[in-house]
Protein backbone atom coordinates (compact mmCIF):
# COMPACT_ATOMS: atom_id res chain seq x y z
CA UNK A 1 0.00 0.00 0.00
CA UNK A 2 2.74 2.88 1.20
CA UNK A 3 6.45 2.31 -0.07
CA UNK A 4 8.96 3.10 2.79
CA UNK A 5 10.19 6.63 2.12
CA UNK A 6 14.22 6.62 1.60
CA UNK A 7 15.67 9.09 2.78
CA UNK A 8 19.09 8.58 0.88
CA UNK A 9 19.35 11.22 -2.24
CA UNK A 10 19.82 9.36 -5.33
CA UNK A 11 22.83 11.58 -6.21
CA UNK A 12 24.88 10.15 -3.67
CA UNK A 13 27.83 8.30 -4.02
CA UNK A 14 29.02 5.58 -1.68
CA UNK A 15 31.37 6.70 1.19
CA UNK A 16 34.34 5.04 1.88
CA UNK A 17 36.97 5.59 3.89
CA UNK A 18 37.27 5.18 7.98
CA UNK A 19 34.48 7.07 8.69
CA UNK A 20 31.62 5.11 6.54
CA UNK A 21 32.11 2.33 8.47
CA UNK A 22 34.07 0.28 5.77
CA UNK A 23 36.03 -2.06 7.24
CA UNK A 24 37.29 -4.01 3.54
CA UNK A 25 40.32 -1.61 3.18
CA UNK A 26 40.43 0.05 6.93
CA UNK A 27 40.50 3.36 4.91
CA UNK A 28 43.81 3.03 3.70
CA UNK A 29 43.05 4.34 0.40
CA UNK A 30 41.32 7.43 1.96
CA UNK A 31 44.59 7.97 4.20
CA UNK A 32 47.18 7.89 1.60
CA UNK A 33 45.14 9.94 -0.38
CA UNK A 34 45.12 12.46 2.61
CA UNK A 35 48.49 12.27 2.93
CA UNK A 36 49.35 12.98 -1.23
CA UNK A 37 47.17 15.51 -0.31
CA UNK A 38 49.32 17.40 2.41
CA UNK A 39 52.16 16.65 0.88
CA UNK A 40 50.95 18.56 -2.04
CA UNK A 41 50.07 21.07 -0.27
CA UNK A 42 53.43 21.42 1.75
CA UNK A 43 55.46 21.41 -1.49
CA UNK A 44 53.06 24.28 -2.34
CA UNK A 45 53.30 26.48 0.78
CA UNK A 46 57.17 25.77 0.46
CA UNK A 47 57.14 27.25 -3.18
CA UNK A 48 55.14 29.89 -2.37
CA UNK A 49 57.21 30.81 0.21
CA UNK A 50 60.14 30.47 -1.63
CA UNK A 51 58.95 32.31 -4.58
CA UNK A 52 57.19 35.21 -2.18
CA UNK A 53 60.84 35.84 -0.68
CA UNK A 54 62.79 36.15 -3.77
CA UNK A 55 59.75 38.89 -4.83
CA UNK A 56 60.43 40.62 -1.98
CA UNK A 57 64.00 40.84 -1.97
CA UNK A 58 63.95 41.91 -5.34
CA UNK A 59 61.84 44.77 -4.48
CA UNK A 60 63.84 45.65 -1.44
CA UNK A 61 66.81 46.35 -3.64
CA UNK A 62 65.30 47.91 -6.37
CA UNK A 63 64.02 50.14 -3.90
CA UNK A 64 67.15 50.70 -2.06
CA UNK A 65 68.92 51.24 -5.77
CA UNK A 66 65.70 53.77 -6.59
CA UNK A 67 66.01 55.77 -2.57
CA UNK A 68 70.12 55.84 -3.43
CA UNK A 69 70.05 57.47 -7.00
CA UNK A 70 66.97 59.88 -5.89
CA UNK A 71 67.60 61.11 -2.72
CA UNK A 72 71.08 60.26 -2.06
CA UNK A 73 72.56 61.46 -5.66
CA UNK A 74 70.03 64.33 -5.56
CA UNK A 75 70.10 65.76 -2.00
CA UNK A 76 72.83 64.24 -0.57
CA UNK A 77 75.71 64.09 -2.57
CA UNK A 78 74.85 67.13 -4.34
CA UNK A 79 77.50 69.22 -3.33
CA UNK A 80 79.91 66.59 -4.33
CA UNK A 81 78.68 65.34 -7.89
CA UNK A 82 78.38 68.93 -8.82
CA UNK A 83 81.99 68.93 -9.46
CA UNK A 84 81.48 67.53 -12.57
CA UNK A 85 78.86 68.52 -15.05
CA UNK A 86 76.75 66.58 -18.13
CA UNK A 87 74.93 68.47 -20.47
CA UNK A 88 76.43 71.94 -18.94
CA UNK A 89 75.12 71.00 -16.27
CA UNK A 90 76.09 70.30 -12.43
CA UNK A 91 76.09 66.67 -11.99
CA UNK A 92 73.91 66.58 -8.80
CA UNK A 93 71.02 69.20 -10.35
CA UNK A 94 71.06 66.79 -13.32
CA UNK A 95 70.33 63.82 -11.49
CA UNK A 96 67.90 65.60 -9.26
CA UNK A 97 65.68 66.90 -12.73
CA UNK A 98 66.48 64.12 -14.63
CA UNK A 99 68.75 61.32 -13.53
CA UNK A 100 66.42 59.44 -10.75
CA UNK A 101 63.89 59.46 -14.02
CA UNK A 102 66.12 57.96 -16.12
CA UNK A 103 66.47 55.55 -13.04
CA UNK A 104 63.62 54.55 -11.99
CA UNK A 105 62.58 53.71 -15.17
CA UNK A 106 65.19 51.40 -15.90
CA UNK A 107 64.40 50.06 -12.32
CA UNK A 108 61.11 48.90 -13.84
CA UNK A 109 62.30 47.56 -16.99
CA UNK A 110 64.61 45.24 -15.02
CA UNK A 111 62.04 44.71 -12.39
CA UNK A 112 59.52 43.70 -15.39
CA UNK A 113 61.83 40.97 -16.83
CA UNK A 114 62.93 39.47 -13.79
CA UNK A 115 59.25 39.03 -11.94
CA UNK A 116 59.04 37.10 -15.54
CA UNK A 117 62.17 34.94 -14.81
CA UNK A 118 60.68 33.90 -11.15
CA UNK A 119 57.03 33.43 -12.62
CA UNK A 120 58.89 30.93 -14.92
CA UNK A 121 61.29 29.75 -12.32
CA UNK A 122 57.95 28.90 -9.81
CA UNK A 123 55.79 28.18 -13.49
CA UNK A 124 53.61 31.12 -12.00
CA UNK A 125 54.06 32.75 -15.67
CA UNK A 126 50.91 33.51 -17.61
Amino acid sequence: MSEPISTADPGDFEATGPMSGDASNGGASSLSSAASSSDASEETNQAEGAYWRENIRLLITLMTIWFAVSFGCGILFRGFLDQFSLGGYPLGFWFAQQGSIYVFIALIVFYVVRMKQIERKYDLDD
